[in-house]
């Protein structure tokens, strides 16, 4: 009877966020072609698309090996388009709304993106340490803000 009352709470969960951004200018129909097979990708690597518009796309995943795959096939494919992708993934907390994803994970993953070099997928520290273990390999690339980025390296 005396208790605090507590508005709603924001509906979050711990997710790896992948950004990826077309580099370049490209005409409509290429545009479609990436994005439907960015869509294919992310769907068969079970991730959940948050975002497409313009040249960028975000997707949500609830493994960060999973979407870090996922990141190299889209950039494989591009390349092979003579094109080339730039990729960002950070896990962090999610903040999930009808209107869309927003919270420092997809921040992060923004400012990863906004750091690749065209055809690089670009991983945060944190996805990095999470891992361990994978097999897959990075070189250190710097910073942005407090989280050293790192490249993946090619399987």
């Amino acid at each position: 009877l005396t208790g605090v009352r507590h508005g709603p709470q924001p509906d979050t969960v711990l997710a790896t966020v992948l950004v990826t951004r077309i580099a370049g200018e490209h005409g409509a129909d290429l545009l479609r072609r990436l994005h439907a097979h960015i869509r294919k990708e992310m769907e068969w690597f079970r991730g959940r698309e948050i975002h497409a518009a313009g040249d960028r796309t975000m997707a949500l995943f609830d493994g960060p090996a999973r979407a870090i795959r996922c990141a190299l096939a889209i950039t494989e494919y591009a390349r092979r388009l003579e094109t080339s992708i730039r990729a960002g993934l950070h896990t962090g907390e999610c903040e999930l709304a009808a209107s869309g994803v927003s919270g420092i994970g997809p921040d992060v993953c923004l400012a990863v993106a906004d750091a690749a070099a065209p055809g690089e997928v670009l991983a945060s520290s944190t996805v990095k340490d999470l891992v361990a273990g994978s097999g897959l390999r990075f070189h250190e690339r710097g910073a942005a803000r407090e989280w050293r980025l790192f490249a993946v390296e090619r399987e």
